[in-house]
Protein backbone atom coordinates (compact mmCIF):
# COMPACT_ATOMS: atom_id res chain seq x y z
CA UNK A 1 0.00 0.00 0.00
CA UNK A 2 1.24 3.46 -0.86
CA UNK A 3 1.13 5.33 2.45
CA UNK A 4 1.85 8.75 0.95
CA UNK A 5 -1.78 9.91 0.99
CA UNK A 6 -2.38 8.49 4.47
CA UNK A 7 0.71 10.28 5.73
CA UNK A 8 -0.51 13.64 4.42
CA UNK A 9 -3.61 13.32 6.56
CA UNK A 10 -1.76 12.61 9.78
CA UNK A 11 1.51 14.50 9.41
CA UNK A 12 0.40 17.40 11.62
CA UNK A 13 -0.40 15.00 14.46
CA UNK A 14 2.83 13.04 13.96
CA UNK A 15 4.98 16.18 14.00
CA UNK A 16 3.20 17.56 17.06
CA UNK A 17 3.66 14.23 18.86
CA UNK A 18 7.39 14.13 18.10
CA UNK A 19 7.95 17.74 19.18
CA UNK A 20 5.78 17.23 22.29
CA UNK A 21 8.28 14.59 23.44
CA UNK A 22 11.29 16.86 22.89
CA UNK A 23 12.06 20.07 21.00
CA UNK A 24 13.84 19.49 17.72
CA UNK A 25 15.18 21.09 14.56
CA UNK A 26 13.87 20.20 11.12
CA UNK A 27 16.02 17.24 10.18
CA UNK A 28 15.92 15.92 13.75
CA UNK A 29 12.11 15.79 13.51
CA UNK A 30 12.39 13.97 10.15
CA UNK A 31 14.85 11.48 11.65
CA UNK A 32 12.63 10.78 14.66
CA UNK A 33 9.55 10.28 12.48
CA UNK A 34 11.45 7.80 10.33
CA UNK A 35 12.79 6.02 13.43
CA UNK A 36 9.17 5.55 14.55
CA UNK A 37 8.31 3.82 11.26
CA UNK A 38 7.25 6.66 8.97
CA UNK A 39 9.96 5.79 6.46
CA UNK A 40 8.24 7.50 3.51
CA UNK A 41 8.02 10.92 5.14
CA UNK A 42 9.64 13.56 2.96
CA UNK A 43 11.99 16.24 4.25
CA UNK A 44 10.11 19.01 2.43
CA UNK A 45 6.76 17.83 3.81
CA UNK A 46 8.05 17.96 7.39
CA UNK A 47 9.69 21.36 6.95
CA UNK A 48 6.46 22.73 5.44
CA UNK A 49 4.43 21.23 8.28
CA UNK A 50 6.74 22.77 10.89
CA UNK A 51 6.38 26.21 9.26
CA UNK A 52 2.60 25.87 9.00
CA UNK A 53 2.20 24.71 12.61
CA UNK A 54 4.46 27.57 13.74
CA UNK A 55 2.35 30.09 11.79
CA UNK A 56 -0.80 28.64 13.37
CA UNK A 57 0.61 29.15 16.88
CA UNK A 58 0.98 25.42 17.63
CA UNK A 59 4.78 25.63 17.75
CA UNK A 60 7.34 28.07 19.02
CA UNK A 61 10.85 28.37 17.64
CA UNK A 62 14.30 29.44 18.76
CA UNK A 63 17.80 29.30 17.31
CA UNK A 64 20.73 27.42 18.79
CA UNK A 65 24.34 27.46 17.63
CA UNK A 66 25.63 24.20 16.20
CA UNK A 67 29.16 22.80 16.40
CA UNK A 68 28.53 21.00 13.11
CA UNK A 69 27.60 23.92 10.87
CA UNK A 70 25.12 26.79 10.77
CA UNK A 71 22.78 27.62 13.63
CA UNK A 72 19.72 25.40 13.90
CA UNK A 73 16.12 26.49 14.29
CA UNK A 74 14.47 24.39 17.00
CA UNK A 75 10.74 23.94 17.41
CA UNK A 76 8.83 23.37 20.64
CA UNK A 77 5.14 22.79 21.26
CA UNK A 78 2.92 25.53 22.69
CA UNK A 79 -0.13 25.07 24.95
CA UNK A 80 -2.29 25.53 21.86
CA UNK A 81 -0.25 22.84 20.08
CA UNK A 82 -0.80 20.45 22.99
CA UNK A 83 -4.52 21.14 22.74
CA UNK A 84 -4.42 20.44 19.00
CA UNK A 85 -2.50 17.21 19.60
CA UNK A 86 -5.03 16.07 22.19
CA UNK A 87 -7.88 16.68 19.76
CA UNK A 88 -6.05 14.90 16.95
CA UNK A 89 -5.28 11.90 19.19
CA UNK A 90 -8.97 11.58 20.07
CA UNK A 91 -10.05 11.91 16.44
CA UNK A 92 -7.46 9.33 15.36
CA UNK A 93 -8.66 6.81 17.96
CA UNK A 94 -12.26 7.22 16.82
CA UNK A 95 -11.25 6.89 13.17
CA UNK A 96 -9.09 3.82 13.85
CA UNK A 97 -11.97 2.07 15.64
CA UNK A 98 -14.36 2.88 12.80
CA UNK A 99 -11.97 1.76 10.07
CA UNK A 100 -11.01 -1.32 12.08
CA UNK A 101 -14.66 -2.28 12.15
CA UNK A 102 -15.02 -1.77 8.42
CA UNK A 103 -11.90 -3.79 7.62
CA UNK A 104 -12.72 -6.56 10.03
CA UNK A 105 -9.71 -5.97 12.26
CA UNK A 106 -9.82 -8.31 15.22
CA UNK A 107 -12.53 -10.54 13.74
CA UNK A 108 -12.02 -14.08 12.56
CA UNK A 109 -13.07 -14.27 8.97
CA UNK A 110 -13.06 -17.34 6.75
CA UNK A 111 -10.68 -17.04 3.84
Amino acid sequence: MDTTQLLKGVLDAAVLAVVADEDGYGYDVVRRLRAQGLHDVGDASVYGTLRRLYSAGALTSYVRPSDEGPHRKYYGITPYGREMLGTQRKEWQEFAVTLGGLLGTGRNEAA
